[in-house]
């Protein structure tokens, strides 16, 4: 029987909705629709309970209805499952997201078809080390961020790019992003917007105190270290977020080792669109007066 992962926002009504119509539509077409237990629409419904990391696993696809968290966190379960990811925007911006609610009957039928194309997006590996020695691993789809925990202090770090230093500063994090997420964390923080297909990882300093603090385009080869610099005083509290979901407390002396991820997460496309025009409608920028080329109009 073919399976299908549904991922909710259960805290939204509108998720709900649209939860109970794509399930009963998929189960109608003799699909099998599961979720975690915590993310059932209906308490008591049809649906099947699956739970842990593995949760995807045995399943075609894992069909996101919610906004970036909850895709996100599908990303996290399809990863897992080395299968694709389909969201439909049910938040703010969802750059994730291929479909709108409105699209939600015609993405069904896609799914059911097969109808679709996968494409790869890149992430991150991250490590930590103290005294040298490794102590906890992460990944990422958006990006890492080593930040300060107390509001009150700064975060001291010596940033290194292919283990040779670039720049030391006080900061109140350093972001370390894909492409993907460049329309994230790091375009909020000043850094630039990437293109998907390139490969590139980003590093982009926020409110940092320094002469040179630019944001940072790396090869996709290169190796990116953030070492944490002691402090006289009472250590400052540093913690690592991995796509503002995973959370580590960092021990004092720690570096924090960011690489282009083995593992990729793949997405399922229902159309192909240039990225310019997905940035244009989901940040909704100005576009009139654009004369056109070959007849195209504006997005």
């Amino acid at each position: 029987m073919r399976r299908v992962l549904l991922v909710t926002h259960t805290g939204r009504a509108e998720a709900r909705a649209a939860a109970e119509r794509a399930s009963r539509l998929l189960a109608a077409a003799g699909v099998e629709v599961v979720a975690v237990p915590d993310e059932i629409p209906v308490p008591g419904g049809d649906l099947g309970v699956v739970d842990g990391p593995d949760a995807a696993r045995g399943c075609e696809l894992v069909l996101v209805l919610g906004g970036d968290g909850s895709l996100l966190r599908g990303a996290e379960l399809a990863r897992s499952a080395d299968i694709p990811l389909l969201g439909v925007n049910l938040g703010h911006v969802g750059f994730l997201a291929e479909a709108e609610p409105g699209d939600l009957d015609d993405t069904v039928t896609r799914v059911l078809d097969g109808d679709y194309a996968v494409e790869e997006r890149m992430t991150l590996d991250v490590q930590v080390s103290s005294e040298g020695r490794p102590v906890e691993r992460g990944w990422a789809l958006n990006d890492a961020v080593v930040a300060k925990a107390d509001r009150s202090r700064m975060l001291d770090c010596v940033v290194a790019v292919d283990d040779r230093p670039v720049t030391q500063f006080g900061c109140d994090a350093v972001v370390c992003a894909t492409p993907t997420g460049s329309t994230a964390y790091a375009f909020s923080g000043g850094g630039p917007i990437v293109w998907p297909e390139v490969d590139a990882l980003l590093v982009v300093p926020i409110s940092a105190h320094a002469l040179f603090s630019r944001p940072l385009v790396t090869s996709p080869t290169s190796t990116i270290d953030i070492d944490v610099l002691p402090r006289r005083d009472e250590p400052a509290r540093v913690r690592l977020w991995c796509d503002g979901r995973r959370l580590l407390d960092l021990p004092p002396d720690a570096r924090v080792t960011v690489t282009r991820g083995t593992q990729p997460v793949r997405l399922a496309r229902l159309r192909e669109r240039p990225f310019g025009d997905r940035l244009v409608a989901k940040f909704a920028l100005p576009v009139e007066g654009w004369r056109g080329a070959d007849g195209l109009e504006a997005p």
